[in-house]
Order: structure tokens, then sequence, then C-alpha cells
């Protein structure tokens, strides 16, 4: 990317400036524990992402006519698709995701996250027909190993407390895998803008039935607003945005590097800040699953034979 000076000539941007941009990006999003975790003491889950959603939806409105145009005439798993990006990806992970503080401390359902790509690959698989080939199955496997030692402060002596904040939260990721599967379904139909307002759109009706249904105060208290206006903005729109902004000119395994900061920044809140204590297994867990993920790109980017072969399924181009 170049930029013009008002003499003309060209200005080259520093040659790494977007993998700071990614790593930024995902420092906040390490930062989510710090605003959600003292929320859910006196606000119910169900609550708490119907402010969210209020919030997010409030901001992208301007983006939201017209993503609406563009919806006219989709098909029906089209429809399902876009559903699944608003009432699941968005509405119900961010539900299981803050359900999952009220079991757990800061740190597991935050690093619980990194699970995503590999989830994302799984879901891939079974929606956009991409094939799965069995060295997948390795980094499956492991994973699998590193997130039970992550989960649980004695891998042997699982609680049921610790066993429903990891359920919890491997649901989040499942969800929001699956949200980017869905994405680059409709990726030929809507811009990342796009997608974006929609989520929220369909997100927030969809947070309001589940506030409805459990009973609880729709929007948050007076008090809460601030706290959940930082935690929509920080580790939500400003993090997403500093992050697809680095991606643009970040090869996927050097980003992929650059996301480490996410479970970095979320393990020092939680130790320094909110007094997490982890057991070394968890440590051992966190670090097996990063160099997990982190393998998993480098080996998809660089690899003649990757682990998972591109799909052809796609929702037709809009022509409008």
């Amino acid at each position: 990317m170049t930029g013009t000076s008002r003499a003309g000539s060209s200005i080259r941007r520093p040659r790494f400036a977007g993998i700071w941009l990614v790593a930024l990006g995902s420092a906040l999003w390490g930062t989510d524990a710090l605003f959600r975790l003292p929320l859910t003491v006196d606000v119910a889950s169900s609550t708490i992402v119907v402010g969210e959603h209020l919030v997010l939806v409030a901001i992208t409105l301007p983006w939201l006519l017209p993503a609406l145009r563009k919806v006219r005439g989709l098909r029906l798993r089209e429809w399902w698709a876009l559903l699944f990006i608003g009432a699941g990806a968005s509405a119900a992970a961010t539900m299981l995701f803050t359900m999952a503080f009220r079991y757990g401390g800061p740190i597991t359902p935050v690093a619980l996250q990194k699970l995503q790509p590999i989830l994302v690959a799984l879901a891939a698989a079974l929606l956009l027909g991409e094939r799965l080939r069995p060295r997948y199955g390795g980094f499956l496997v492991i994973a699998l190993i590193s997130t039970w030692l992550l989960a649980f402060a004695d891998p042997l002596g699982v609680t049921i407390s610790g066993a429903a904040a990891a359920l919890l939260a491997v649901g989040a990721a499942a969800l929001w895998g699956g949200g980017t599967v869905a994405g680059r379904y409709l990726s030929g139909r809507f811009t990342p803008n796009d997608l974006t307002a929609l989520r929220f759109a369909i997100g927030l009706p969809t947070s309001l039935l589940f506030v409805l249904g459990t009973g609880n105060d729709v929007v948050p208290p007076v008090q809460a607003w601030p706290t959940v206006i930082g935690l929509s903005l920080v580790p939500g729109l400003v993090a997403l945005s500093l992050y697809y902004r680095g991606l643009r000119s970040t090869p996927a395994a050097r980003a992929t590097l650059a996301e480490l900061a996410f479970p970095i920044t979320a393990a020092v809140v939680g130790v320094v800040i909110l007094g997490e204590t982890q057991t070394w297994t968890q440590w051992l867990g966190l670090l097996v699953l990063m160099v997990t993920v982190v393998g998993f790109a480098q080996h998809e980017e660089r690899s003649r034979r990757p682990a998972v072969e591109p799909g052809t399924v796609r929702a037709p181009v809009n022509a409008s």
C-alpha cells in the first residue's frame, strides 16, 4: 500500500506495519475479560449480550441500509447462512462465552478461542466441501489434548463447574468458527461491512428473545453502560478493525504468529489484574495449544499438500 504526498511523490509504508496492526488488534481482544468478568457479577449474561448488540447496531447502522438492499433474492441456503451468522455466531456464541465466565476464570474461556482455526477447518469440510487430509487429524488430536489440559486445573479430577466453563467456551468457539465459514460462503454477495452490519442487526432481536425467555432485565442498568460500551468498542469493533486492516498486507502465517498477542494479553490481564491462578498443567495446555495453532497455520501456508483442500461451494456473486 502506498500513499501520495502533496508533491505527488509516493510514500512507502513500513514493511511490517500490517503485522503490528494484527498484533495490536489481537492484544485488544485479550482485554475482553477485563470488561466482561466484572459485568457478570451483577448483570445477567443475556442482558449483557443485548447491551453489546444495541451499541454495535447503533455504530454499524450506516452500513445496514446498503446491506439490506443486497438481501433481496437470496436463496434458502444463503438465508440460513446469514441467519446463522447473526443468531448463532453473534447472539448465541456471545451468550455462551459470557456464561463461561460465571463458571471459569478470566483466562480459560478466552484462551479456548484459539481453537477456532482448527474448528473452522472442520466446519468448512462439512459445509463448503473442503477436503481434510489425514494429517489434519493429528492437529485436531493435539489441540483437543491441550484444550483438556487448559480447561481443568486438575486434568484427572474434572469438576462440574470446570466442565461447564470449558463446554460453554468451546461451544462459543464452534459457533464463531461456523460464522466464519458462513461468511466465507456469502463473501460473493456481501462485503465485510455488509456482513458486520447484518450480523449485529440479526443478533439484536435474537438476543432479545434470549433475555425475554430467561425473564432477566432487557437492558443493563445505567451504571453498567460505560463497561458495556467499553466491551463493545475495545475488544469489539476497534480490535476487529485494526486486525482486518493489518491482515490486508500480512501473510496468513505471520498473522497467526501476531495473533499470539491475544492469549498472552488474556493471561496477563487474568493473572496481574484479575488475580487468576493457573496450574502448571493449564499453562502447559495453553502453550501446546498456541504452538499447535501456529503450526497448523504455517503448515497450511507453506505445504504443497495442505491438510485442508479448498472447496468449491460458494454463494453466487450478487449482480445488483
